[in-house]
This record gives C-alpha cells, structure tokens and sequence, in this order.
C-alpha cells in the first residue's frame, strides 16, 4: 500500500466499502446509483477509496455467488470487508482459511479475466475460464474434479480403470472419453459436449446422456430437455467471445465476468442486438469495438466503473 492510499480517510473507506456491497452484491435502483455517482464525484479522495475497495472486493469473484452474496449481506462479514479495504488487504490468512470459501486454495485456480490450461497425471487437460476454481482428487477407483466456480472445458486422458467425474453443487457429470465443458450457472449448471458423450447425474433426479453436439441444464432435480451445443461457447479459449444477434445486455453481462469492478448496461439500450466477435483479454477493446458499431457511449466513472449507456 503507497503512502498516498494510506492518507485516505477512514471514514471514505467503511463508505466505499458500503457502496461497492450494495453495487456489485444487491440490486441497487435508480436513486441509490444517482446517490453513488453524488459520492464518488465529491472529491478525488472519495475516487481512490472507491478504487482501494474495488480492488479488495474483486477478490470476491472467485467465490461461488450464492456464498458471496451471504457473506457480503452478513453485518459481521460486513465489518471484516471494511476492515480489509482501511487495510489495504487482498488476501489475509485468516480469510482465505474461512472454511465456507475453499476457492482460495483450490488446486487450479484463475482470477478474474485470467484463462489458464493444465495437463494432469493422466493426460487429462483442463482449461479454466475467467475466476474459476477446481479441486483434484484423484483415487486408485477414480478420477474426481469439484469445480468450485466459474467454468471448465475438459478433454479425457484415457484411463481403462478409472472414471473421470466432475462434482458440481448439483450433482456429477461423468465423462464418457470426451471433450466438454461445465459452466456453474446458478441456480443450475450448464453442461455442452463437443466429443463424445458425458451422463449428467443430478442429485436428486435422473441421469441424463448426452451425445457429441448437444447440451444441457441441470440443476438437483433434474436435467432440461437436450439442445444442440453452440461450439462458439468455448471461444474463450483463445480470448474471444463470439455473439451472434445477442441483446447488448447480455453481452455486456458476458464481459464484465472478465474484468474487475461493475461494467453495467442502461435499460435504454439493452435490447439493441449484436453479432461479432469481441476480445475478453482487452475488454476495453471490445467496449471500443460495441461504441464504434452500436448507437451507444462507453462511460466511466472509474476503472472500476463502467456503464454502456446510449449516445
């Protein structure tokens, strides 16, 4: 922490630490965004504390949303947040050992905007999307991925004895020598199979296969009718996002999953449609890109804040 972000006043750091709750975690109405945007614009100081509190908070992508949202709502979470930002903390040890988050130490990991591959023992390749999060737990009777959060497409190393699994809140997805992908969804899960096949297990419904070229949502009940998978969902393997005829809403939903802070579209434009395909390595490349072919303007009231709005 520099010496200019320790002088910034205490009492602006439990404020934004506030704001950044009630803007990124609950769902804020007109009057409490306009009654934001009054606080930031006082003073260059009110700016940095805002900053100092996204960058804390960011780190709260990588858990799962249903945690994050009860842990951000809880008043005493609610005290250790605030703490945190006067601090200047990202990750204290006694944070990241709280039992309820084990994201932050998952085997393989990515913040936010981050898209990593590994090779496991078997051959297995796993790439993670942006703030995903899985565990490995390999066992002589099988072969076993809890993913935590965010999304993963997997190809099968081959094992005779061995069944590969992915563990899911809402069940498993086993592998049937395939290349797939599960994205959390909440509430739900979305399973796509691009080789072969894969059977979905809900926890409390019926299993469910799926063949080469189809997908499916699912959720502890059960699993939704079979449609057919969309290869451009796995895009964001090379850095890309791909859309086609999709509401700006949507699209700009996509996008904020790969940078930190709020990135948010006003209701007047979004319903405008788009078709193309947009980096998510340089997300402010792909705004520049939606500003230059859409009736819109990209407005910022910090690097942590972003609006597409209408021109």
């Amino acid at each position: 922490m520099s010496a200019a972000e320790g002088a910034v006043d205490r009492a602006l750091l439990d404020a934004a630490a506030d704001w950044v709750i009630r803007l990124r975690y609950e769902t804020p109405d007109a009057d409490t965004r306009e009654a934001f945007a009054r606080w930031l614009g006082q003073s260059d100081a009110h700016a940095q504390a805002w900053e100092r509190a996204q960058r804390v908070l960011g780190h709260f992508d990588l858990v799962p949303a249903g945690i994050g949202r009860d842990v951000l709502r809880s008043r005493g979470r609610r005290s250790v947040v605030r703490a945190l930002v006067a601090g200047g903390l990202l990750l204290p040890a006694g944070w990241m050992a709280w039992r309820r988050a084990p994201v932050w130490t998952a085997d393989l990991r990515t913040a936010t905007g981050e898209r990593r591959d590994w090779i496991l023992d078997d051959g297995t390749r796993v790439v993670l999307n942006t703030g995903s999060a899985v565990d490995v737990r390999f066992t002589a009777t099988e072969r076993r991925l809890v993913l935590l959060a965010g999304e993963l497409l997997l190809t099968t190393g081959k094992d005779a004895v061995r069944p590969l699994l992915v563990q899911t809140p809402y069940g498993d997805v086993q592998a049937l020598g395939t290349r797939f992908s599960v994205r959390l969804n909440e509430p739900g899960c979305q399973v796509a199979v691009f080789e072969h096949a894969v059977e979905i297990r809900p926890r409390h419904g019926q299993p469910l296969r799926l063949d080469a070229g189809q997908a499916a949502r699912f959720t502890e009940a059960g699993a939704d009718t079979p449609l057919a998978a969309n290869a451009d969902d796995t895009a964001w393997e090379q850095g890309m996002l791909v859309v086609r005829n999709q509401r700006l809403t949507d699209v700009v939903a996509e996008l904020g999953r790969y940078r930190p802070g709020v990135l948010r579209c006003d209701a007047e434009v979004a319903n405008l449609r788009l078709t193309g395909a947009l980096s998510v390595s340089d997300t402010d490349s792909a705004l520049r890109v939606l500003a230059a072919r859409l009736p819109v303007k990209v407005r910022r009231v910090s690097a942590y804040w972003v609006t597409v709005g209408p021109q």
